[in-house]
This record gives structure tokens, C-alpha cells and sequence, in this order.
């Protein structure tokens, strides 16, 4: 099945309480799959259809904040409408699970997958967790509504856009009965409907309380990293399958390997299996936690590699790097023996990468290791200078 429908199908096995949904390609799969499921009873929910992606929020805010199990999906300029919402929803410490499919913001107009839409809020509040393909983002939906109630932080589940959300792959479903008794019932520890604890949800900050909330947000975050680990314990004894905050691959003696984000590692691996056939001592550290952001793993896995290079699917426009790359090497800063690092701004807009664009870039690593030095650290690939025509 598409990635989207994957994402239906594990909300259809967990039986939310409410879905607010507007649709914007390329997720709209993702609500007409699970609308279908309502109509035919498959599912209790209450689905509730707006007119805008700001009520979508708004409506799994509401619901949320009431102790009910909500949950959405959105996209692009779908996800920016919403952006005031984002914060509210993670300032109430409302667990709300939202499906992502990545597609580029406009401008100028385009419905090409990149990450510019999830990256843009990064710094929300919500944690985000990222697939590499069908089968990753069936089984980080299903984890993350777990999460979400353990940390009493909203989480976004990533997909590629088209890519997964609409590329056909075989998948192992998990039994429905199993899911059902993994996620359990849901017991808000606080909601507006228990009249014998009155609650005050998004109250005026004032100056003498305001920080203190931020400080709890950021407290959370930071203790999430044990709670998305103990739900992914309890999932791999479930189903046998192993999920972490990365995935290290072919990293056990690489010398120079990339960072990567979603399904561009699968292009990526091919290229080091390729590279490994030649001799070449190559790896690939993919991450599927963004936030909270795994410094510690990542520092332990790159600890001993001679370069780097982070491969970012979004533009920071800071004029220094992409936004996973600014992450990453804040991670290396305190290193004893940091490697070389650079960065790749590649795959905007959709723009296709393939196996030889990531020989390109080893190959580009290994002239720094040579040099001992990189020259330019922000960097392009698969884009035509300025005085190219476009393509016809």
C-alpha cells in the first residue's frame, strides 16, 4: 500500500476519538482513506471536516484538551496555516498526532517534495519523527501516539511527499487486535470535561509565569528521548522491528559518510553498498528523531569518520547552511577529533537525487580528507548555475 494509506490504516487499528482534517495534496489520501473507514464503521471516530487547516488544529486542540485521542494530517502551506496553532497545541501539553506528508512551501508555487514545511517548525514544540519508507512511517504512527501521552507533547510524523505517501510498497500490518492493546485506553492526566478538577487551558502568559511554562516545554522535550525509546522497546517486542533515534548504516570502520533524512536514505544506501563493493570505506547515518534532536548519538556515530557531509532537503536561508546541518555540527562542537563537515542543499522543490549525485558528494569528501581542509562548507548539488538555461 502508499504510504498514505498506511498512515489511514494505523489510525483506522488505533480508533482515535476525534480527526479534524482539511485536505492539501499530498496528504489528502490520508482523511479520504479514513473518512471511508468511518462511513463503513470501522471506526468510532468522530470526523469532523473544516473548512481550513487552521481549524483542523483547531479542532484537535479542542478535543484534545477535552481527554480525547486526536489526530490529523496536512501538508505544506497546509502545516504553515496551522503555524500559530502549533504553538498553542505544544504550550498546552496536548498530545495531538499529526501525519505530515513533506512537500516544499511556496514560493514560488510547488507540490514537489522537501522538508521546508516540517523544518520551518522545528522549533514548535512538537516532536518530529521522519520515515524512509512505507513500512517506517506505518510503525511511527502507531509509536508516536504513545509518545505523544508519555511526554504530553504533540508529535509530527514524517513522510516524503509522493514519494511514500503515494509510491506503492509491500508492508507488514500489525493484527488489529494487537494494536489495539498497545496503544491501550487513553487516560488524560487532566481534561476540561472532569468537573471535579477545574482546568484552565491556554491562559494569558503573564511575565511572571511565562518563562517557567517555556522552561517546561523545553524540559519535556528533553526527557523525551527515554520515552521514545521505551515505546520503541515496547514495539520491537511486539513486531521484531528495532526503531532508535538513528540508524547507522555500513558505520562500523567508515572514514567519510553523509547524514540524511527520509526516504533519500534508501538512494543513499545503494550508493555506499556500491561504493563498499569498490573498496571504499563509506556509511550513512540516517536520522528519524529531529526533535528531539539526537546530538549524543550522532556525535558517538561520527566519532570516528574523517569527514562528513549533511544532506539538507530544506534551505534555512541564513546564509550559512541548512537547518540540519546547523544542528549537526553543534552537536560535533565538542569534539576531541571532529571531522571535516560540509553541507548539501539538494532535493528542493522535488528536484530528483540519485545514486550518482551521492557518489559526487563521496567523491567531493574524500578531495577535503586529501586536502585536510574544506573549501566551501555550504553547498549545492543537482542545480544549474545562473547563467544555465532551464531545461526544456
Amino acid at each position: 500500500m502508499s504510504g498514505n494509506e498506511a498512515v489511514a490504516t494505523a489510525m483506522r487499528q488505533i480508533n482515535p476519538d476525534v480527526c479534524g482534517a482539511f485536505p492539501i495534496t499530498p496528504s489528502t489520501e490520508i482523511p479520504e482513506y479514513f473518512s471511508q473507514f468511518m462511513a463503513n464503521g470501522l471506526v468510532d471516530t468522530q470526523f469532523v471536516p473544516v473548512e481550513s487547516e487552521h481549524s483542523a488544529m483547531s479542532v484537535c486542540i479542542g478535543a484534545s484538551a477535552a481527554g480525547a485521542r486526536a489526530v490529523t494530517a496536512t501538508s505544506s502551506c497546509g502545516l504553515a496555516y496551522m503555524w500559530e496553532l502549533l504553538y498553542v497545541a505544544a504550550s498546552s501539553r496536548l498530545p495531538i498526532t499529526m501525519a505530515v506528508s513533506n512537500r516544499a512551501l511556496t514560493g514560488p508555487i510547488s507540490i514537489g517534495n522537501d522538508h521546508s514545511d516540517a523544518m520551518g517548525a522545528r522549533d514548535s514544540g512538537w516532536i518530529q519523527i521522519y520515515a524512509e519508507d512505507n513500512q517506517e512511517v506505518y510503525d511511527n504512527f502507531i509509536q508516536a501516539i504513545l509518545i505523544g501521552e508519555a511526554t504530553r507533547l504533540p508529535v509530527m510524523v514524517c513522510q516524503d511527499g509522493f514519494i511514500t505517501s503515494h509510491g506503492v510498497s509491500n508492508i507488514e500490518l500489525i493484527e488489529d487486535e494487537k494494536v489495539k492493546e498497545f496503544v491501550g485506553e487513553y487516560e488524560p492526566e487532566a481534561w476540561l470535561l472532569n468537573g471535579e478538577e477545574p482546568l484552565a487551558v491556554g491562559p494569558y502568559g503573564t511575565a511572571p509565569y511565562y518563562m517557567e511554562v517555556k522552561r517546561a516545554q523545553a524540559q519535556a522535550m528533553k526527557e523525551a528521548g527515554s520515552a521514545i525509546l521505551e515505546v520503541a522497546e515496547k514495539f520491537e517486542a511486539m513486531t521484531g522491528r528495532h526503531y532508535g533515534f538513528i540508524e547507522e548504516y555500513r558505520m562500523e570502520d567508515a572514514e567519510t559518510a553523509v547524514v540524511v533524512i527520509g526516504s533519500s536514505a534508501g538512494t543513499a544506501k545503494a550508493c555506499v553498498d556500491q561504493l563498499r563493493e569498490e573498496g571504499r570505506k563509506v556509511g550513512l547515518v540516517k536520522i528519524r528523531v529531529f526533535r528531539p534532536f539526537p546530538a549524543r548519538e550522532l556525535v558517538k556515530a561520527l566519532s570516528r569518520v574523517k569527514a562528513v557531509a549533511v544532506m539538507d532537503k530544506a534551505e534555512s536561508f541564513n546564509g550559512c547552511s541548512g537547518p540540519l546541518f546547523a544542528e549537526v555540527r553543534s552537536a560535533m562542537y565538542d569534539m576531541e577529533d571532529r571531522p571535516l563537515a560540509v553541507d548539501y542543499i539538494y532535493g528542493l522543490g522535488g528536484r530528483d537525487v540519485t545514486v550518482d549525485h551521492f557518489r559526487q558528494v563521496f567523491a567531493a569528501l574524500d578531495e577535503d580528507v586529501t586536502a585536510g581542509k574544506t573549501d566551501e562548507v555550504y553547498r549545492y548539488i543537482c542545480v544549474r548555475d545562473r547563467d544555465e538555461q532551464p531545461v526544456r
